[in-house]
Formats: C-alpha cells, sequence, structure tokens
C-alpha cells in the first residue's frame, strides 16, 4: 500500500515561506537518511569556505541517497537543515538554495532550519537530515 502524505498550515498558525506546520502519512514504509554532508563519493569535503558550493553537494547526495531506496524529493516528511552560522543571511542563502534546487519538493513538508556552532567535519557549512515516506 502506498503511504499517503498530507501536508497541512492550520489556519491559527502563522504562515510559512513555504514548508507547512504539520505532515501526516497515513500508510506505509519510511526511511530515515543520516545527514548529508558536502562530501564527495571520496569523502573529501567540497566547498571549503563556500556555502553555496556546499549546498549544493548536499543537495546531489540527498538524491542520491532518497534514489538508493527508491524515493524522491516529494516522498520527503520531515526535514532539518543545519547551517553552521550565526548570520541571518547565511541561513536565508541556504533554505534559498535548497528550496530551489532539485531537491526542493523536499522541504514542503514539515522543516526546521537551524544556525549552529560546529559540524562534525572540519569547514562543514551545510547538513541536511531528512525523513522520507517511502513509496511501493
Amino acid at each position: 500500500m502506498t503511504a499517503r502524505i498530507s501536508r497541512i498550515n492550520p489556519d491559527t498558525l502563522h504562515e510559512t515561506p513555504g514548508y507547512h506546520h504539520v505532515t501526516v502519512v497515513e500508510t506505509g514504509r519510511t526511511a530515515y537518511l543520516a545527514g548529508q554532508c558536502p562530501l564527495d563519493q571520496g569523502g573529501s569535503l567540497v566547498g571549503r569556505g563556500s556555502l553555496a558550493v556546499q549546498v549544493d553537494q548536499v543537495v546531489v547526495n540527498a538524491l542520491a541517497a532518497l534514489a538508493a531506496v527508491n524515493a524522491q524529493p516529494q516522498h520527503v516528511v520531515r526535514s532539518v537543515m543545519y547551517v553552521r552560522s550565526d548570520v541571518r543571511e547565511d541561513l536565508g542563502l541556504a533554505w534559498h538554495r535548497l528550496t530551489t534546487s532539485a531537491l526542493g519538493p523536499a522541504f514542503t513538508s514539515a522543516s526546521t532550519l537551524l544556525g549552529v556552532a560546529q559540524l562534525g567535519f572540519a569547514g562543514q557549512l551545510v547538513e541536511v537530515d531528512l525523513t522520507v515516506a517511502l513509496p511501493d
């Protein structure tokens, strides 16, 4: 049975810049993707010092992880984006670049964007964590 996904913005909550406050999955299997980092296939960090380049690599990696479980961005039901910065403009740049990428439909579900002090790899500026309602 294919999962039915509903995305809801209750009238009693504030408007959002594209995501939904609530995502409901009626049935089906779920995949939890590890945080996707700006690493190339060999495990090397790409785009040192460039948030835009690192976001683009995260998109490539997330799309590959989704494809590995036969899923697409619209099957994502929860996302968390981590940006190593306390500058609001950096968070906005990451949000805009992610939501306008090929991965963009993933961020219409319940989403959280966080500015953080540190990420796992030296020089890493962004990481994206996705939860997916798998199609049959």
